[in-house]
């Protein structure tokens, strides 16, 4: 990066963290720093929930996703706008009316205690996994950009948030997110435009969806029914859907971010909001995705996209042939696209030209022995095509999703850590101590996530996997929040083993199945509820 991409990155970094301790300040309790004191208007929760959710990953791989995959990744969030409407009329109320820290007091409450333990735990492990994710994408913008290793930047990065989150509390992940986000929002459009503006003058944007969608990338709606399909318009509405439910429903790191509001109704709009907002905020960054696509028509993208296999394969001794075939297969694409734009009847060609690509960059792959490079598209083409200042700005934008979800997790982690678990296991502690507390349990879950993400390297594309690693947990904590809320004859015992039985169905399809992810979340919150209702209807038979 030139001088002012780091101007710009190192400017915005330190703006943000300013910003969010400037906010913060004068919070002296355990109820402001872990909820704010329940002070925080909807459009600052609204923004926050969506730059919690919108991490790192979604700007370095679900771009790349739209690349390699078109639109179908879209499908995922049909069933969002549902989930938020159900959750404003059942889960704010609840939770805002019951004075709780965390959703798993409230199985306390509703419960016993051995229940609210048990999906404690299973939050601090899923979110515990899902941060040390979300932290390893930014190591892989750094890679990129300087070459440094994998754990020196996760450390740096993690250091960074480990002291910005725990001097602030959720009151400065609050306000610092509604700055992430104004950027984000800045960043996209700015990133789309430069990517239509850098296509040839006969190249129209009209011309750019054609060729797209003549590939395959436009499509964005699969009607076909398919259980090991992991994006069709049905697993993205009912799969969808009950994985929103338990993000949002179940999730500490979601369900805080609504507790800080001032009121039911305020809550209630933040979520509204990004029911609005969240699907054409993901359809507009695959679409960027696709762009670039287009874009390598034009100009030669690498054989491959990950720059340490890029340089194993250019010390390889195919690698000469390989590219005399590579170099004349993509001149092939061009001319067969040129051609397309001409002759729609043409099609065929296209099609055949850019599958003799996708044949290369497959072989080439296998000669160094490469996993995907999805992670590396969007990223490969900002360092080497975008203006400098403009490279900072979007570097500065996947840092901001970053600090963004990884603050936010860690915060939510402390919480859990202190509220569900420290505090009731040493009632009458004073708030003092329990501020000492929470302050130290974030330095514990940023050194966890720090270690975590060492491991990020071997996971595939990163908007995947932490969607993955989310759904072999949230199937059981939905169903035993469904059981609390509406099923009232079900006692804590029931609870208990519907939640056991629930994630050991999970697991099973995880690792037997070829069932898609989306249904994860279905098939756990289901069995929970057969099998707690079952043994509730047991119980009262022998009674």
């Amino acid at each position: 990066m030139s001088t002012i991409d780091w101007v710009v990155l190192a400017g915005w970094i330190l703006f943000t963290v300013l910003y969010g301790l400037y906010k913060a300040r004068g919070g002296t309790t355990t109820h402001e720093y872990l909820l704010a004191g329940k002070s925080m208007p909807w459009y600052a929760m609204g923004l926050s929930i969506m730059a919690t959710q919108a991490s790192a990953i979604t700007f370095i791989s679900t771009t790349g996703q739209g690349y390699a995959d078109g639109l179908r990744f879209v499908q995922f969030y049909f069933g969002l706008p549902l989930a938020m409407v159900l959750l404003s009329m059942t889960a704010v109320p609840i939770f805002h009316n019951s004075g709780v820290y965390t959703a798993y007091e409230y199985l306390d409450k509703r419960f016993d205690r051995k229940t609210r333990y048990l999906v404690s735990a299973i939050f601090l492990l899923s979110r515990g996994l899902g941060a040390g994710v979300a932290l390893y994408a930014p190591a892989v913008v750094l890679s990129v950009i300087l070459g440094w290793p994998d754990q020196a930047t996760t450390a740096a990065m993690g250091l960074l948030v480990i002291v910005y989150t725990t001097m602030g509390g959720v009151k400065a992940v609050t306000w610092s997110d509604v700055q992430q986000m104004l950027l984000i929002f800045a960043g996209l459009i700015l990133a789309l435009g430069l990517a239509i503006w850098r296509l040839p003058q006969e190249v129209s944007i009209g011309d750019a969806v054609a060729l797209a969608g003549a590939a395959g990338r436009m499509n964005a709606v699969v009607t076909q029914f398919d259980w090991n399909d992991r994006y069709n318009v049905w697993s993205g509405l009912i799969g969808g859907m009950f994985l929103a439910l338990a993000y949002f429903g179940t999730d500490q790191s979601q369900v805080q971010r609504y507790l800080t509001g001032k009121s039911v109704a305020q809550s209630r709009l933040s979520l509204i909001f990004n029911a609005m907002a969240k699907i054409p905020m993901q359809f507009f960054i695959l679409f960027i995705g696709t762009m670039v696509f287009v874009f390598f028509h034009f100009e030669k993208p690498p054989m491959i996209f990950q720059p340490a296999d890029e340089r194993k394969l250019e010390d390889s001794v195919l690698y000469g042939d390989l590219k005399v075939r590579y170099d004349q297969a993509h001149e092939e694409r061009k001319q067969a696209a040129l051609a397309y734009l001409q002759s729609p009847s043409k099609v065929a060609e296209y099609r055949a030209a850019q599958k003799k690509m996708d044949g290369i960059r497959a072989e080439a792959a296998k000669v160094v022995g490469a996993g995907s490079d999805t992670n590396y598209i969007f990223l490969s083409y900002v360092i080497r095509y975008l203006p400098a200042g403009v490279v900072g700005l979007i570097v500065a934008v996947i840092f901001a999703a970053a600090m963004s979800t990884i603050s936010g997790e860690v915060n939510s982690l402390a919480t859990v850590t202190i509220m569900d678990l420290y505090r009731t296991m040493r009632p009458g502690t004073p708030d003092a101590t329990l501020l000492v507390a929470s302050k130290a349990a974030t330095v514990f879950w940023g050194v966890y996530a720090v270690v975590f993400a060492g491991f990020g390297s071997n996971l595939g594309s990163l908007i995947e996997a932490v969607n993955i690693v989310g759904s072999l947990f949230y199937g059981g904590m939905l169903g035993v929040f469904v059981l609390a809320f509406f099923v009232r004859r079900v006692k804590g015992t029931a609870a208990f083993c519907g939640v056991v039985a629930g994630e050991a169905a999970i697991f099973y399809c995880f690792f037997f199945t070829k069932i898609s992810f989306l249904w994860y979340n279905v098939i756990g919150c289901l069995v929970v509820l057969m099998v707690a209702m079952l043994l509730s209807w047991r119980e009262a038979e022998r009674a």
